[in-house]
């Protein structure tokens, strides 16, 4: 039996390395979390570092108003 569509992103998610830009907890920098290929291509050019900052500032604000998740946009139309 072959797996479904959210079973295969699962897998594919899994397989890849998520974390912050500083490698730390996102709970105590209140950074977004993103596979470490896509944050070390944004680290490697100011536009990069800028959508990263804004990311980050985006997600700080979500996470004082409550909220767990943040529309910071650093995925958008991206195929994880």
């Amino acid at each position: 039996m072959s797996k479904k569509k959210p079973q295969k992103d699962l897998d594919r998610w899994t397989k890849q390395k998520w974390r912050t830009a500083s490698g730390k907890k996102s709970s105590e920098t209140g950074e977004v979390y993103a596979p470490a290929k896509v944050i070390a291509n944004l680290l490697k050019t100011s536009e990069g570092k800028k959508k990263l900052q804004a990311a980050n500032k985006k997600k700080r604000e979500a996470t004082k108003k409550g909220k767990q998740h943040a529309s910071h946009g650093l995925h958008k139309g991206k195929k994880r």
